[in-house]
C-alpha cells in the first residue's frame, strides 16, 4: 500500500525555486523572491552606479533597477537581446529586475538534495544556500540566497 502523498511530502520536505540560466550559469532563487517575469525592456543607464546595475527599467508605475548576475559574481557580463527575460525578485523592501537568458521553471527540490556550497570557492560562493547535481555536469544548479545577494548589490550600489 502506497503512502498518502501528504505523508511523502512530509518525509521527504521540498523547496520550491524559481530556476534560469544567465550566461553559462545555471541558477535558482526561492519561488518566494520571485514576483513575475517579463521581456526586458528599454534600459536607462545610471551614471556613477557599480558596473552590476544595467540600468533601470520602468514596470507598473515603479522604477527597478536591473542587476546583471554575472557581473555582480564576477562571471561575466550579460548581454540583453529580444529574447532576454527579467525577473522581478524581492526581498523585504528591496525590489529589483534581474537579467535571465532563459527560463528554466519552476522546480520543487528535496530538502535532502541540497547539497552546501564549496568551501574556499571564489566570491559568488557567499552568496549561494547550496549546490544541487544534476544527471550531466551541465545540469547542476548552484541555488542563490537571494536575499544576502540583493543586500549586498544594495549596500554596494549605495557606498558608492
Amino acid at each position: 500500500m502506497a503512502p498518502d502523498r501528504a505523508v511523502a511530502v512530509q518525509a521527504r520536505p521540498e523547496q520550491e525555486f524559481f530556476c534560469f540560466r544567465v550566461g553559462d550559469l545555471r541558477l535558482g532563487v526561492p519561488s518566494e523572491n520571485v514576483l513575475e517575469v517579463l521581456r526586458a525592456g528599454l534600459l536607462t543607464p545610471l551614471p556613477r552606479t557599480p558596473s552590476f546595475i544595467m540600468g533601470v527599467t520602468g514596470h507598473r508605475g515603479e522604477v527597478l533597477p536591473v542587476v546583471d548576475l554575472l557581473r555582480f559574481l564576477s562571471k561575466g557580463e550579460a548581454r540583453i537581446g529580444p529574447r532576454t527575460r527579467l525577473f522581478v525578485g524581492i526581498t523585504g523592501s528591496y525590489v529589483a529586475g534581474v537579467v535571465a537568458d532563459t527560463v528554466l521553471g519552476l522546480r520543487r527540490i528535496p530538502v535532502a538534495d541540497i547539497l552546501p556550497p564549496p568551501l574556499g570557492g571564489d566570491a559568488a560562493a557567499e552568496h549561494l544556500l547550496g549546490v544541487v547535481q544534476g544527471h550531466g555536469a551541465q545540469d547542476g544548479i548552484n541555488l542563490l540566497n537571494f536575499s544576502k545577494l540583493l543586500q549586498t548589490a544594495r549596500q554596494r550600489a549605495v557606498a558608492r
